[in-house]
Order: C-alpha cells, then sequence, then structure tokens
C-alpha cells in the first residue's frame, strides 16, 4: 500500500512539473542591438539575432552566459530577424562556440536593395555550410504565414522580407480606431533593411508576445490599417529599441499589451516619443527596459527596479550586462523578473 501511494505521488509530483514548465524569454543586453532568447516548455530554444559583431565578442560573451544559465546545450533555432550589424552581429564566432541546428532567415540581402556587408557574407558562408559543420543543420527561409516548429509554442511569421500575413488571425481584424488619428509615417528608404524585418507572435495556450524586430513606423500603419489583423497580446517587444522611428500608435495601441519589453541602449532607443506612446496604450501595466534611457530622463524612464541596467551601475559608467526575463505559463500569467536585483512583478491573467 505505501510503495502504491509513493507511487502515485510520484507520479502526481512529475505531472505538476511537467504542467508547471514555462515558456522563458531573457532580453540579453546587447547595448542597444536585439538579442532575445526565447526557451520553450519542451527545452527546445530559438535565439532572436545576436547584438553586435566586434567588441572583442563582447556580445557572444553575454549570449553564452544567458543560455548556460537557461540550462541549453546547443540552440535550435538561430533566427536572423534582417541583416543591420546589430542584428546580425558574428555568427560566425557564435557557432564557433555554441552549435546551432538551424538557421532562419528572410533570404538574401540583395532582396531589400542593399549591397552585402562583408558581414553580412561571413555570415552567409557560415548559414550556407551548416550541413558541414553542424551534420544536422540546416538554413530556412520563411515568409509570412510560416511557422517556426518549435515544440511547446507556436510562433507565427508575421512578416518577413517586407511582406506580411495576408489574412487577419483568428478571432482579429476588427477595425483599427487608432489608425484615424494617427498619420501615416513616409517610408525610410535609407533603412529599408529594417524594414525586411522577420516578425513574430508567440503563443502559448492563452499567453501572447509579439516581435517585429526593427519594424518601423511605415510599415505599422500598412500592417494595422484600417483594420488590425492581430488582435491583442499581453508582451510587446517594442520594435526597434524603443527608437521614435519604429513605434507607431497604430501598432503599441492597438495591441492592448499588458507590459513592453524594451532592449534599449543607454543612448539608443527609449525615446521620449516612443514613451509617451507606451504609456498611452490602453492596457498597458508597465515598461521594463534593458538600460536606462539618457535621452529619456527620469520622466520618460521606469522605475529603476524595471531597469536591468541602470545609469551608473558599473563604477566606471558603465554596466554589468544583466538582463530582463520573462517566464509565462499556459494561462496567462506571467512573471518578469530583472536580474540585476532580483526583482520580480506577477501579472495574473485577466
Amino acid at each position: 500500500m505505501k510503495i502504491a501511494l509513493a507511487m502515485l505521488l510520484a507520479a502526481v509530483s512529475m505531472h505538476l512539473a511537467r504542467a508547471a514548465k514555462t515558456l522563458d524569454v531573457y532580453d540579453i543586453d546587447v547595448e542597444g542591438g536585439k538579442c532575445v532568447l526565447i526557451v520553450s516548455p519542451s527545452g527546445e530554444s530559438m535565439l532572436f539575432d545576436v547584438g553586435w559583431p566586434g567588441f572583442n565578442g563582447r556580445d557572444t560573451d553575454r549570449i553564452l552566459t544567458a543560455v548556460k544559465a537557461a540550462g541549453l546545450k546547443q540552440i535550435d533555432y538561430l533566427v536572423i530577424s534582417h541583416y543591420d550589424l546589430d542584428h546580425l552581429g558574428d555568427v560566425p564566432l557564435l557557432l564557433s562556440k555554441w552549435a546551432a541546428k538551424h538557421i532562419v532567415d528572410h533570404g538574401p540581402m540583395e532582396a531589400s536593395g542593399k549591397t552585402p556587408s562583408n558581414q553580412y557574407k561571413a555570415y552567409a558562408a557560415v548559414r550556407d555550410s551548416m550541413d558541414h559543420m553542424n551534420h544536422t543543420g540546416d538554413h530556412i527561409t520563411v515568409t509570412p504565414g510560416d511557422r517556426i516548429p518549435i515544440k511547446g509554442v507556436d510562433v507565427l511569421v508575421v512578416t518577413a522580407a517586407g511582406k506580411r500575413i495576408a489574412k487577419p488571425l483568428k478571432g482579429a481584424g476588427a477595425p483599427n480606431p487608432v489608425c484615424a488619428t494617427t498619420r501615416p509615417e513616409p517610408e525610410r528608404p535609407s533603412d529599408i533593411e529594417d524594414n525586411m524585418s522577420i516578425g513574430l507572435l508567440f503563443t502559448m495556450g492563452k499567453f501572447r508576445m509579439l516581435d517585429f524586430a526593427d519594424l518601423e513606423s511605415a510599415y505599422d500603419y500598412k500592417l494595422m490599417c484600417p483594420n488590425n489583423p492581430i488582435g491583442s497580446v499581453d508582451v510587446y517587444q517594442v520594435s526597434i529599441h524603443g527608437q521614435d522611428k519604429g513605434v507607431s500608435p497604430v501598432l503599441a495601441q492597438a495591441l492592448h499589451a499588458r507590459v513592453a519589453l524594451m532592449g534599449n541602449g543607454p543612448r539608443k532607443g527609449g525615446g521620449p516619443q516612443t514613451w509617451e506612446t507606451l504609456r498611452g496604450a490602453p492596457g498597458m501595466e508597465d515598461i521594463w527596459q534593458v538600460h536606462y534611457s539618457v535621452a529619456g530622463g527620469r520622466e520618460h524612464n521606469p522605475p529603476d527596479n524595471y531597469i536591468a541596467n541602470p545609469e551608473g551601475v558599473h563604477p566606471e559608467g558603465g554596466d554589468e550586462a544583466h538582463w530582463i526575463k520573462l517566464s509565462a505559463q499556459p494561462n496567462g500569467t506571467f512573471t518578469v523578473t530583472n536580474s540585476r536585483n532580483g526583482f520580480s512583478k506577477t501579472y495574473q491573467r485577466k
């Protein structure tokens, strides 16, 4: 009887442990570049962009610190949203130190009308030799409507290579009232690679998170007006580091997100206009930032507990590369934690 009871309790404990697994998201500090690590409840992982090249391998080292903290043995999907240096980083260096099974991107750089950079050429050479390097690796080019097949979370490609999903998602498609009060921004041809960005919608049960990488305001308008094809989300990974050119009210205020996560640098992103747009969004409870925004000042920054790397953390004026971690449950409840001081806040499903 005791043995049977013990076996029953063990089985219940294992079930609860599996049920308690979360979708974990790390916004890694790459000094105003972009790098987000996603670990699904199944243990499969995605690295969304890899920060900057150079700086003696600084961003690669920071990524390795995060993937080790997450308990990973490999990166299952390395997704490069587009080919600007603050996203493309140094993929050859990273893959020389940590394996990736699949590389995902939007296709050749030439498609954006830009001449391929030397950094892109080095990336493409490694990408195209994935089979030789890792034996099991491959390269995947995605288009809107595709899914990146990570077990345990639905990852939908909403934008890629200047294109967007053709139809509203299930339950979405209602008129977007913000369009009537927001003037469309002109396109910026000099930054066209930004608008080639892969944009992803993550869904796990009732939890939803949107990340459009560097998609700019003009493309927000094309996607979100006159109707909202996405609906609402719980978390918005703020576009283009929180720079004012990339956060349009037609997106940021139509999502009804409860939390915004901003991968800004101290002097890049975190724009005052962006702050006002986010604070004015219906349902917005908190903004969390990787850095204190010098341009924002105290009026356009959250309290220090919501900033992973506030001004003056390092005695020499730098920072200690702290990340912001989000852990979401299938019921829609999620917790955000500041790795600098352990401060966390839980957002119960409403």
